[in-house]
């Protein structure tokens, strides 16, 4: 490497784009959603990658569910319990999932 291309290598990191907060919680809801929809319930042998991604699945809704409940938190109190309310349903359908009682399509 020589002296021009190090000089270009120091910027090429301060131009890497910064993250705010949404795009850090869309990245994570959106990598957790497609491996949900990736998930081939069918074969029985994919049990320990459903739970994983379930499990995962149902603590970003947990997590969400207690950053909701903050008296801190912007969100309308009518909205904010709406989501809570999804997050309880997540929490439910989980179990029946791993029970093996429904699909993971809900979720």
């Amino acid at each position: 490497m020589n002296k021009n291309d190090h000089a270009r290598s120091g910027y090429r990191a301060a131009a890497t784009p910064i993250r705010t907060q949404r795009d850090t919680e869309y990245q994570v809801f959106a990598q957790v959603t497609h491996r949900l929809k990736a998930i081939d319930e069918a074969d029985k042998s994919n049990f320990p990658q459903i739970a994983q991604a379930v499990f995962d699945n149902q603590r970003l809704w947990g997590i969400l569910a207690e950053d909701l409940m903050e008296d801190g938190n912007g969100l309308p109190i009518e909205l904010r319990a709406q989501i809570i309310s999804l997050a309880e349903f997540v929490r439910r359908h989980s179990l029946a999932v791993l029970g093996g009682r429904a699909s993971v399509s809900a979720l």
